[in-house]
């Protein structure tokens, strides 16, 4: 079974990375532009078959390691 966890940093916290690419592409020349997000994203081959216990597991391991929850938010994606 595989998982896709979406990780993005919560509204309200600055984002570095994406104000960088916002103003790349202002000088690229795409204008409209008002505003960029990063995150990641991160896919995991999972062992266990059953769907709702591999869910859980991912979003234990989103609680302990992959998202910082205190300024990131994240979405797990059973594929």
């Amino acid at each position: 079974m595989k998982a896709r966890v979406h990780i993005m940093l919560k509204n309200g916290v600055l984002d570095p990375q994406g104000e960088a690419v916002r103003h790349a592409l202002g000088s690229l020349g795409f204008d409209g532009v008002e505003g960029v997000r990063q995150g990641k994203v991160i896919e995991l081959d999972l062992a266990e078959p059953d769907a709702s216990k591999a869910e859980a597991q991912v979003t234990e391991m989103c609680e302990r390691l992959l998202a910082n929850t205190v300024i990131e938010s994240y979405r797990v994606e059973m594929i």
